[in-house]
């Protein structure tokens, strides 16, 4: 690609923007309790229950114990331990959407449909991951994604001061088990913009490459390549939000 053709920063931070905005909403959503179950977890089991209360219980306990957000083992939880949570649980969980590709081998290689989908899933996490840390202003977790997914060092602030924004975005109105899976298509569907950006994301090895180019083994290799992707994506991120001058005590957690 010609330097004539490289998109300008501009054009990189309005397309992070409109990720980042479409993304934050829904990871709002994982931290609400509209059925009032993750309540359960925050105060002792009645004795005297009927089938309908135990029920609510047992799943409000699978919750607590995998340390679902809003639960009280989540609130309990340090900055690092709800970060890992989203690598570990939504990071593994969206892979296999990005691996998936793979089963088909070379012939759906050949398209960009899984480094599209590889890109929005590091970007899904990385929102998450930092919000985790404190960093919950959008157009700083924009200038995250450019540096490491776009491998650019950019202004948002001083790139979006004469746009027009919204903090608001369309989006589910209540969280349901498959909010966070759709925040992966929708990321894909806006950061396929970036086109040849997308190839400068941390992305799995040459041998997960090759490997990715054989019907159904495909899939193997591209969820593994994939996920070591995506742990390197957010240990640079982090490494980049604790280069970041320290903020309040007071503002650090998301709750």
């Amino acid at each position: 690609m010609s330097e004539k053709d490289r998109l300008g920063d501009d054009k990189v931070v309005g397309i992070l923007d409109r990720a980042a905005r479409g993304i934050n909403p829904v990871l709002d959503l994982a931290l609400t309790d509209p059925f009032g179950i993750k309540s359960r977890t925050f105060t002792p089991t009645a004795e005297d229950r009927g089938a309908a209360e135990a029920l609510l219980d047992g799943i409000a306990w699978v919750l607590d114990t995998v340390q679902f957000p809003g639960t009280a083992s989540w609130e309990r939880a340090s900055d690092d331990e709800r970060a890992r949570w989203w690598v570990t649980r939504i990071g593994a969980l969206n892979t296999i959407a990005v691996a998936f590709p793979g089963m088909f081998g070379v012939l759906l290689n050949r398209l960009p449909i899984q480094d599209v989908l590889g890109f929005a899933n590091q970007a899904v996490v990385l929102v998450a991951v930092a919000r985790e840390h404190g960093v919950t202003n959008r157009s700083e977790q924009v200038d995250l994604l450019a540096s490491v997914l776009c491998r650019r060092e950019t202004d948002a602030p001083a790139v979006l001061a004469d746009t027009t924004r919204s903090d608001s975005a369309d989006g589910p109105s209540m969280w349901h088990p498959f909010a966070l899976m759709g925040a992966l298509w929708s990321t894909a569907r806006t950061v396929r913009a970036l086109s040849d950006e997308i190839d400068k994301r941390p992305g799995p090895g040459s041998t997960y490459s090759l490997l990715g180019n054989i019907p159904v083994v495909g899939v193997v290799a591209g969820y593994l390549g994939e996920r070591g992707a995506l742990v390197r994506a957010v240990k640079q991120g982090e490494q980049w939000i604790a280069s970041r001058p320290p903020l309040p005590a007071a503002v650090r957690r998301v709750r």
